[in-house]
């Protein structure tokens, strides 16, 4: 695997080249993952939510390139991506009468297929909504990859990709999460819109 987005992002942020190989194999997954025709969810808390909607609005249309399509000349071509936390009447409903720690868990029931992908965000690693969700995935043999800080908390335990970034407070966390999704991002719609 060799993603020029990625060796920028490296040559960019040194501090970044442990995680490398956990990036490539992120970015590799989701490319794997498009091209066998399947989506990609996305969750996270709080900035994570934030980062989860962002994931999806630059999977879901043009990022950097054009992406013609016959349907309409106004639209792009999207790569199939939810923002879990996105659903407020659903993710309210599902907190009240089920539970909060399962809003992610009863959406990865309703919309993952086998092949899909979670991408499961945690500061911590220990949001227990998020964790909860991965379980989930896992039965119904969707891949998981966990963005999360440089323990990784329980989240660690229960990916199949981790990819740890080496800060623990929260905020610095969340830049080097942005960074790292910016350029699987780029990566995955030049691989696939080239």
């Amino acid at each position: 695997m060799n993603y020029h987005e990625i060796n920028e992002l490296i040559i960019r942020r040194p501090y970044l080249a442990p995680c490398k190989i956990d990036i490539e194999t992120f970015c590799k997954t989701v490319i794997d993952c498009y091209k066998n025709g399947g989506k990609v969810l996305v969750c996270g808390n709080g900035g994570s939510s934030a980062d989860a909607g962002h994931i999806v609005g630059e999977l879901m249309k043009g990022f950097k390139k054009t992406r013609p399509t016959e349907v309409h000349e106004k639209l792009q071509t999207p790569l199939r991506a939810i923002d879990l936390t996105a659903q407020n009447t659903l993710v309210t409903g599902i907190a009240n009468d089920i539970g909060a720690d399962y809003i992610f868990a009863q959406q990865v029931l309703g919309y993952a297929d086998k092949g899909d992908i979670l991408i499961a965000i945690s500061t911590s690693g220990n949001s227990e909504n998020v964790n909860k969700a991965v379980e989930i995935a896992k039965k119904l043999e969707v891949t998981t990859i966990a963005m999360t800080n440089s323990t990784g908390g329980k989240l660690k335990t229960l990916c199949d990709i981790v990819v740890y970034v080496p800060e623990h407070e929260t905020y610095r966390v969340q830049e080097e999460h942005i960074a790292i999704y910016h350029a699987v991002c780029l990566a995955v719609e030049d691989t696939l819109f080239n």
